[in-house]
């Protein structure tokens, strides 16, 4: 079987809820391949939903040594410090995907959210703001995101989502 079969197999065993049996075989094609940029977002995704974050960190890590500009990895290695409280390297993360794609509403969110999180009200709610204008969709997910629960009080907060 080729690298290729190997990891679209591992995609539908990931698509049918197989986390296990997905990341044995994207490790089979890190083994034919071992930059495969693919396998390695894929494995460090799993191991993310699996609570290991520093692993799946030093994977997108990885991936971002062999390309700089690959958002995935950077928005999922913000995401995964930011299950570490790791708040400072996250909005790292975020604004390098913001250097690439300014508009990037997921790192804009997750940013105005790491923010909040360190107690940067005014800089989370300048943020949030600007990601509510480009898609209005995250005006409800910040309305009940546990990230923002201590600004619920907030003013500012309230006429943001309501």
């Amino acid at each position: 079987m080729s690298a290729t079969e190997i990891f679209n197999h591992g995609i539908t065993e990931l698509n049918l809820g197989n986390s296990k049996k997905a990341l044995n075989l994207f490790n089979k094609v890190l083994e034919l391949i071992p930059n495969h940029v693919d396998a390695l977002i894929k494995k460090a995704n799993i191991l993310g939903k699996f609570g290991k974050y520093v692993d799946a960190i030093s994977i997108y890590d990885k991936v971002i040594e062999i390309e700089p500009q690959n958002v995935l990895a950077l928005i999922n290695k913000g995401l995964a410090l930011h299950y570490l409280a790791r708040y400072d390297e996250v909005i790292t993360c975020f604004d390098d995907v913001l250097k690439i794609k300014s508009n990037n509403t997921t790192a804009l969110y997750n940013k105005s959210s790491s923010l909040a999180k360190q107690g940067n009200i005014k800089d989370s709610l300048d943020v949030l703001k600007h990601t509510i204008k480009l898609d209005h969709s995250f005006k409800y997910k910040a309305k009940f995101d546990i990230d923002f629960e201590h600004i619920k009080t907030n003013n500012d907060f309230k006429k943001l989502v309501l």
